[in-house]
């Protein structure tokens, strides 16, 4: 992480945040948008009538992104953000549109309210300093 720190002001008092991530009421409105999006997901997979067994199913497939922290930290960031990055599953819904593959959309969906549930949790995207420090705060030992 960045040795300088920045002082912002959290209701009144002044606590030290690290460069590039968020505190305060800016983190609780990206937590808010993650349960925005898990909620728009599951009622978008609801209206394509996906079946509740494959949404559990695959629900935590993002989470082996993980295993990228098997070879380091900075592969475990990279491969982390590449599976909790709203882009990709917008990716794979654009896949389907331009090919014609309307079985991606609930994947992709999924995929979103994963990533929303994740947020709404605080789980941020990775810094490669190491995997408790996010772009939604500290958490865990770097808390």
């Amino acid at each position: 992480m960045a040795q300088s720190q920045l002082i912002e002001d959290v209701g009144g008092t002044a606590r030290k945040v690290a460069p590039g991530v968020t505190a305060g009421g800016v983190a609780a409105t990206l937590r808010l948008e993650g349960g925005a999006a898990l909620a728009a997901s599951v009622l978008g997979y609801q209206a394509l009538g996906g079946n509740w067994w494959v949404f559990a199913v695959l629900f935590l497939v993002p989470d082996l992104s993980m295993l990228g922290y098997l070879l380091n930290r900075r592969a475990g960031a990279f491969f982390y953000n590449l599976g909790h990055s709203y882009l990709s599953p917008a990716a794979l819904a654009l896949a389907g549109c331009l090919t014609d593959t309307p079985s991606l959309y609930p994947i992709a969906l999924i995929w979103t309210a994963h990533i929303g549930f994740d947020r709404l949790l605080g789980y941020g995207l990775k810094y490669s300093a190491g995997f408790g420090v996010t772009h939604l705060g500290l958490s865990g030992k770097a808390a």
